[in-house]
This record gives C-alpha cells, sequence and structure tokens, in this order.
C-alpha cells in the first residue's frame, strides 16, 4: 500500500468518525432505491423525470463503477456516485453527490468525498472531476477550499433545460474541476491549509451594495472573482439580478479560463481565486 493511499484511508474514516457517519460502497437493490429516493429529496425534480434511476445505479454498481452512501445509525443521509472515465485517463467522473439538509453542516460531504477519494486511489484512479454552477457559493467553498480541486474548464449551459426545483429558471453553466488525487497542494488543503489570496489581486467581477455583479479589471497575474453568498435567495426575490450574476460571471470567469487561466481556491470574502499564469 502506498504512503498516498494509506494516509487516504485514515483521513476517510476519521471524517465519516467526526461526522458520526459510516461510508460504504452498495450494491443491493433495497439500497440503491434509497440512493434514488435520496436524490430526488435534495434535487426535488420533476416527478416524470427523476434525478437517478434504481436502474442505472444498479448498473453503474454491477460493474464497478462507484455507488456510496453514508449512514447515521440505518439512516441513508447522504449518497455520491461515479463513474469510470476513459481507460487511458484512469478518471472518475463523479456525477452526483447529495446530502439530506440536516446533515449537510455536520461534515458529511467531506466524509463522502474523501471516501470517494480513498477508494478511487485504491482503484488505480489518478483524478476525479465533477461538475457545479458557478454561482453557488457553498459549493465553491467546499470544493475549491475544503478540498483543493481545481478548475480550467468552464462549460456553458452544460445540462441544457434542467427541471428540477433547484435549477428550473436558469441556465445550466457548469465549471468542471479537476482532483489531483495524490497532489501534496491536495493534502495541504485536506489539512486545513487552503490556497490564500495573492497579495495585490484585483477583483475582476465585485459585488455592488444592491447585490449587483460590478465588472472590475483584469490585470496582473492574479485574479478573483466574487459571487453572491446565497444565489438561490436572489433567484427567489430578484430573477432579473441573478440573471445578470449569470452573464456577469459567464463573461468574465468563463473568459479568463478560455484564456488559459486556473481557479486555484475561493477566498473568506466569497470570490474565485484566480492564476492567469507566469506571462499575465
Amino acid at each position: 500500500m502506498t504512503e498516498v493511499l494509506r494516509t487516504a484511508r485514515e483521513r476517510a474514516d476519521s471524517a465519516a468518525e467526526q461526522a458520526g457517519v459510516v461510508v460504504r460502497v452498495l450494491h443491493e437493490l433495497p439500497e440503491l432505491e434509497q440512493v434514488a429516493a435520496l436524490c430526488d429529496q435534495v434535487w426535488r425534480p420533476d416527478p416524470t423525470v427523476p434525478t437517478m434511476t434504481v436502474e442505472w445505479l444498479r448498473v453503474l454498481s454491477h460493474v464497478g463503477n462507484y455507488v456510496a452512501a453514508a449512514f447515521r445509525d440505518d439512516l441513508m443521509i447522504g449518497a455520491t456516485v461515479g463513474f469510470f472515465g476513459p481507460p487511458d485517463t484512469r478518471s472518475l467522473h463523479s456525477h452526483i453527490t447529495g446530502v439530506l439538509p440536516d446533515g449537510q453542516v455536520r461534515g458529511v460531504g467531506f466524509a463522502l468525498k474523501t471516501h470517494q477519494r480513498a477508494w478511487a486511489l485504491d482503484n488505480g484512479v489518478r483524478t476525479i472531476g465533477w461538475t457545479f454552477d458557478p454561482l453557488v457559493s457553498r459549493n465553491a467553498h467546499f470544493n475549491l477550499a475544503k478540498l483543493g480541486a481545481r478548475c480550467r474548464v468552464y462549460l456553458e449551459s452544460f445540462y441544457g433545460d434542467m427541471p428540477d426545483e433547484l435549477n428550473a429558471g436558469d441556465e445550466s453553466d457548469r465549471l468542471l474541476l479537476d482532483w489531483d488525487l495524490a497532489d501534496p497542494a491536495v493534502e495541504q488543503v485536506l489539512d486545513g491549509h487552503p490556497v490564500q489570496r495573492a497579495p495585490g489581486a484585483v477583483v475582476a467581477l465585485g459585488i455592488a451594495g444592491d447585490q449587483r455583479p460590478v465588472p472590475g479589471e483584469i490585470k496582473g497575474r492574479h485574479v478573483e472573482v466574487r459571487i453572491p453568498q446565497d444565489i438561490y435567495a436572489v433567484r427567489k426575490a430578484r430573477p432579473e439580478t441573478a440573471l445578470r450574476w449569470r452573464l456577469a460571471v459567464r463573461d468574465v470567469l468563463g473568459g479568463l479560463l478560455a484564456d488559459g487561466a486556473v481557479i486555484t481556491g475561493f477566498s473568506r470574502e466569497g470570490g474565485y481565486l484566480i492564476d492567469r499564469g507566469e506571462d499575465a
């Protein structure tokens, strides 16, 4: 066993213990049915378009992909599903990870992702990728400042129209993350030392007093793109402002990534930390 895998297993066990859960890989139909039901509880889709189907979960699990869940006592409170990428990439795509609302602030998501990392390393996987909405601040903080993933790709309207309650009425833009499982920088973040804002970084997109996006300047190597603290509340109260944010982030953040920049972290001020490279 490599040192990286040993450390990953220990970290996953510690995270599960701190969250008060047991995380395990699933294969049997009754538990896969629970995963499908949990996903629908979290995303609240149109009843005719379930978030996950039991049949798909069954096939994924049967052929050796990753389907796991977190249990508190006998209650499933979180689940995560991933499938392998092209053979030459030695990668896993983490398609979905969800935690019931009462478990979201108790470390369950971290326990699931560290378990996924240990499982992936044990199965010869080098990287895990997944997507998330660039406007959702809590997910950005979790993915970048807690897990240490990085991002180089902005996907515009990636899923098309999404009829679930969390995404309906908005464009499905996504960031595609790259989690290098054995990178020492990832280990450092997992140990509680996230990337900090670089001295002299300029704000390329800021927030006005009325919560509107305000374009800033793009110069130098390090820039920051800020987003609202709670885009769901903005969508509900001021949908026109939410649309402004979608278009502004697509333009500024998407443009930076298209030009070769990398998202390296997420700031305490609620902004993406971006490295444009030495030549910027």
